[in-house]
């Protein structure tokens, strides 16, 4: 079944409610995650990115920008029962377009251990050995974008 995914940047408070919904099912309920370790104040200041399939909020994921050369993607999040069908790729390729707009020429995240490869299969490389965060396995990632 071909799914039809629309991303777009999440401007209005509904947008961003559904982006902060889907992050608190995956980190918090699904993961474990401390609610108020999942919203943090990085939020007011990011461009958030949002997947829909047919109009239903299906993922997310945020970019923050350190520097006019530098930025970093994090918080992305794909309801369960959508993943492994392509749009976490999306919502990456959505992000990464934004940051090249702005100028930003190096992007780094902090993948968790399990999906590392997935980044890595779309130009990221590992810096670092693993670290916890919020006691889940992470490695730090980074992607010059050309």
């Amino acid at each position: 079944m071909k799914h039809k995914v629309n991303v777009t940047q999440a401007i209005t408070k509904r947008d961003q409610s559904d982006c902060f919904a889907i992050r608190t099912e995956v980190f918090v309920e699904e993961q474990g995650v401390p609610k108020e370790e999942e919203l943090d104040g990085l939020d007011q200041t990011s461009i958030h990115a949002l997947a829909r399939i047919n109009s239903i909020p299906v993922a997310t994921g945020r970019l923050i920008t350190i520097d006019n050369k530098n930025a970093r993607i994090g918080r992305m999040a794909v309801k369960i029962e959508y993943r492994r069908i392509g749009v976490a790729s999306l919502v990456l390729y959505f992000l990464e377009e934004k940051a090249r707009k702005k100028g930003i020429q190096l992007i780094t995240l902090e993948a968790q251990e399990y999906v590392k490869q997935f980044y890595s299969d779309r130009g990221y490389s590992e810096h670092g050995g693993i670290f916890l965060d919020v006691g889940i396995p992470h490695v730090k990632m980074v992607k010059e974008l050309r």
